[in-house]
């Protein structure tokens, strides 16, 4: 009897490289299950309902939170984004290794509602690594990237609540490690 899968949730500082490490790791590996939030924020070129995101309005976002459907869910830039908890637990249910990919507040809920759940921190190889990152996207305006970085401070000050921390030095590597730690290699 194999044990059943746990839920991953990967956190970490705004531009560590998350969303890429989990590109590259789908990519090798598409039967890794990525929850798909919910959000309220309108759909920006090229994402498709259902895909990137499950697009919805204000009135569904509270309908969802009300009725506990959500694991996490936390406002961000003036949005709100959530997980849908059946989802997540079905594909458990069915045996498949699930990720999440949230920030450090969805993970702090996540860790609340389902405790078994392996947290796993996605850390830059150094604080200048990721100045350089968050700076280096050139497209946000100079108050906005000090907001990142003051974030940044924080999140990476959460590290030690986390199970596993993985170094982000190569995609490539941390995808193996994570695919590792979800027990699918």
């Amino acid at each position: 009897m194999s044990e059943r899968p746990r839920l991953t949730v990967l956190s970490g500082p705004s531009g560590v490289g998350k969303s890429t490490v989990v590109a590259h790791m789908r990519k090798e590996h598409p039967e890794v299950w990525l929850s798909v939030s919910a959000t309220t924020r309108k759909p920006r070129p090229g994402e498709k309902h259902g895909v990137q995101y499950f697009f919805v309005t204000d009135e569904e976002m509270d309908k969802l939170i009300a009725n506990g459907e959500l694991l996490e869910w936390a406002e961000f830039a003036g949005n709100r984004y959530g997980t849908p908890r059946r989802a997540v637990l079905d594909r458990l249910e069915a045996g498949e290794p699930v990720l999440l990919e949230i920030d450090l507040q969805g993970a702090r809920l996540v860790r609340e509602s389902m405790p078994e759940a392996q947290l796993v921190f996605l850390a830059p190889p150094s604080w200048d690594e990721l100045v350089r990152r968050l700076t280096g996207r050139g497209t946000e305006a100079p108050e906005v990237i000090e907001r990142r970085l003051d974030a940044a401070k924080v999140e990476l000050a959460a590290e030690a609540e986390f199970d596993t921390t993985l170094v982000n030095t190569s995609v490539e590597d941390v995808a193996r490690e994570l695919l590792a730690l979800m027990k699918v290699l």
